[in-house]
């Protein structure tokens, strides 16, 4: 079984994703970063591949990116950091980025490598649903990878139901229109996108991402999903600690109280 699809059916509350840039804030630490979430009792996680321009993120992020361009990271780089991986780590390993570089590498051997890392899914922001259905998705579904898509709160009712039925894994969730960022709260508006969302009885399970960065966003992400996925507040503190792992995630887990 998936291991994304596993990690769904045996426990689907308040799980903990967390995004972390691939080569930042040093090169040689993804491993090491992904080692260190995993033994620290993080559910999934995502790993952004560096892209110089990463349209659907934040200040945070972007810097992130230009930090691991500047140090080197690649697509070929990060499959040879991630080769052994699964030696030491169990939990779900998803894959974020842009389309440019994975084209450049070639859908099916990025597909390939993914497999062969033991990589579990895939999340790529801005590749069209139509090019996804027509030209990606029987090809990803060759070598078991899921492909999340992502919806926001302009996402029509049809096209949320249409990416449930054509998609596996979970749905992301984006918490607003918005880029990345950590948020304090969530409001009314946002709230009420959640409500909707949970009414709708989608098959997918679902995650919510963006903004989250404190116990309060956090809950807010719970009571309406499967959990939550923290990107830029986990990305700022594992720079403010070196790239020490271990320091940013057991800080985050005490602002999250998780």
């Amino acid at each position: 079984m998936n291991r994304i699809d596993k990690l769904f059916a045996s426990k689907p509350e308040r799980l903990l994703s967390i995004y972390f840039c691939a080569g930042a804030p040093t090169l040689e630490g993804t491993a090491d970063v992904v080692r260190t979430l995993s033994r620290e009792g993080v559910n999934m996680i995502e790993i952004g591949i560096p892209f110089s321009d990463p349209m659907a993120d934040g200040p945070v992020i972007q810097d992130a990116a230009v930090k691991a361009l500047r140090n080197g990271m690649s697509l070929h780089k990060l499959f040879a950091q991630l080769r052994n991986i699964r030696r030491d780590v169990d939990i779900p390993l998803i894959l974020m980025g842009y389309l440019n570089p994975i084209y450049q590498y070639g859908f099916e051997n990025f597909c390939a490598s993914c497999a062969e890392a033991g990589i579990d899914g895939m999340i790529v922001p801005d590749l069209p649903f139509r090019d996804y259905i027509s030209e990606y998705k029987r090809i990803a579904e060759r070598y078991d990878l899921r492909m999340i898509m992502l919806i926001t709160p302009e996402t029509s009712e049809e096209r949320v139901r249409l990416i449930d039925q054509n998609t596996s894994g979970f749905i992301y969730m984006v918490s607003s229109a918005s880029t990345t960022g950590a948020q304090k709260d969530f409001d009314a508006a946002k709230q009420a996108y959640f409500e909707k969302i949970d009414s709708l009885h989608l098959k997918n399970p679902r995650m919510v991402g963006f903004g989250i960065s404190n116990k309060q966003t956090f809950d807010a992400a719970c009571a309406h999903a499967s959990g939550g996925i923290i990107g830029s507040r986990f990305v700022t503190l594992l720079d403010q600690y070196g790239g020490d792992a271990e320091k940013a995630i057991s800080k985050l887990k005490a602002d999250i109280d998780l």
